[in-house]
């Protein structure tokens, strides 16, 4: 009797606690992450990384080969078109000059000789010819004096030939004499010496870089990498701002001068140079310094903006099914995973401030109306990479839309039904 009692207790509190279990827990309270509507400017940007360099900037070589004998400027000195800048030992060279000129002697002499030799075959074929009409002499003789007369008259120009030969190697040794003399090609200053007096420089297959001059650094350029996502959004003439490590709290201005369209791939990844032309005036800045260049495409004043975590942000289940999205004409379909509806906002995963991230300028929010989120179908314009721009759609300034949602009024807990939701 007891042990029935028992187990009918134990039956009961069993029950009442499967009950409680199933019937008794309230739902966890939603808590909705928002942002309000708000209303100011919107600056679009595209960001990146260059090298500042001379506008004109010349490597001074060597065109013989030979010891450096003597150097006249160094690192940062200032040079003149023409000026001396090294000396390559001149010796050899001079040596080789001596030679060519000796055989330009022996060249003219040989002439000299070849032309006196076909004068005095010239006069014995004459006689020949006299002696010949009077029947004096063979007719092969006079053949001979002929032929000999011929051959003497070639000669003479073949030792002309030789003496034009022995010129032109007097010149070429006379050029490279001069080359032993290193001049600077352009008004500038040297910013790079790769030799020491001493040193062998050698040009067998390609002249040596001795100094490197740039013309005026008063005047500087930087080359960018811009992104292909981004270049389209760059023209000549555009402004633009950047700055450099040395002086991390300056702002350097610029001028776009071109786009080039030799692309630069590395690992997949296609680059455009935007040529900006820079003024250095004071000198701050030198050649080979990293650059981050901000170009400024689009700026709105006072516009309608919205986060774009608002746009990324795709909401659980149970709210997909009784919502409907409201905006009249502009209405789309319900936001589906990776749709246009619920998916990333205008420069969504952008640190260059793209502007709309996906093919179409129509996205969704979800507008806190009451305590209910309701789905609002906008047009959105510029962006920021933060902020888009709202050019249509039932929104207003001081609206809340939703950016995330959590329950148990914690964020970051995963809301009633499933997971947590986030628009990343």
């Amino acid at each position: 009797m007891k042990r029935a009692i028992v187990a009918a207790v134990v039956v009961l509190v069993a029950g009442a606690a499967l009950y409680w279990f199933l019937h008794g827990r309230k739902p966890a309270a939603t808590h909705y992450e928002t942002a309000k509507v708000t209303r100011g400017n919107i600056t679009a940007r595209v960001t990146a990384t260059g090298t500042l360099s001379a506008l004109v900037t010349v490597q001074v070589g060597s065109q013989v080969s030979g010891r450096i004998s003597q150097i006249n400027v160094d690192f940062n000195s200032p040079v003149k078109k023409g000026q001396i800048v090294a000396r390559i030992d001149p010796q050899l060279f001079a040596a080789a000059l001596e030679n060519a000129k000796a055989n330009v002697v022996a060249a003219q002499g040989q002439v000299a000789q070849a032309k006196a030799n076909a004068k005095n075959l010239d006069l014995q074929r004459q006689r020949s010819r006299k002696l010949r009409e009077q029947n004096l002499v063979a007719q092969a003789d006079l053949d001979t004096a002929e032929a000999a007369a011929d051959a003497a008259a070639a000669n003479v120009n073949v030792q002309e030939g030789q003496l034009a030969q022995a010129k032109a190697q007097l010149h070429q040794a006379q050029v490279n004499l001069d080359y032993t003399t290193i001049i600077s090609p352009t008004d500038g200053t040297v910013i790079s010496r790769a030799v020491d007096v001493g040193q062998t420089v050698a040009a067998s297959l390609q002249a040596p870089t001795l100094f490197t001059i740039a013309q005026d650094l008063t005047k500087m350029q930087v080359d960018t990498s811009v992104a292909e996502a981004d270049v389209g959004k760059l023209k000549p003439q555009m402004p633009s701002t950047f700055t450099v490590d040395a002086y991390p709290t300056e702002r350097f201005r610029g001028m776009v001068r071109q786009i080039r369209n030799a692309p630069t791939t590395v690992q997949n990844v296609v680059t455009y140079d935007a040529v900006i032309d820079v003024d250095n005036t004071d000198l701050k800045l030198k050649p080979g310094m990293t650059a981050n260049v901000t170009f400024v495409y689009a700026e709105k004043k006072d516009v309608l903006r919205v986060p774009n975590a608002a746009m990324r942000f795709k909401p659980p289940a149970e709210l997909l099914a009784p919502a409907a999205p409201s905006g009249g004409a502009a209405a789309a379909q319900r936001p589906t995973a990776g749709g246009p509806g619920a998916g990333g906002a205008p420069g969504a995963a952008s640190r260059h401030g793209r502007g709309a991230g996906g093919p179409s300028d129509q996205k969704q929010v979800w507008v806190l109306r009451g305590d209910k989120p309701t789905p609002i179908n906008v047009k959105v314009g510029v962006s920021d990479g933060t902020l888009s721009e709202i050019v249509e759609g039932d929104v207003k300034e001081g609206d809340e839309v939703v950016t995330d949602i959590a329950t148990g009024g914690k964020s970051g807990g995963p809301p009633a039904g499933g997971p947590r939701f986030r628009g990343f």
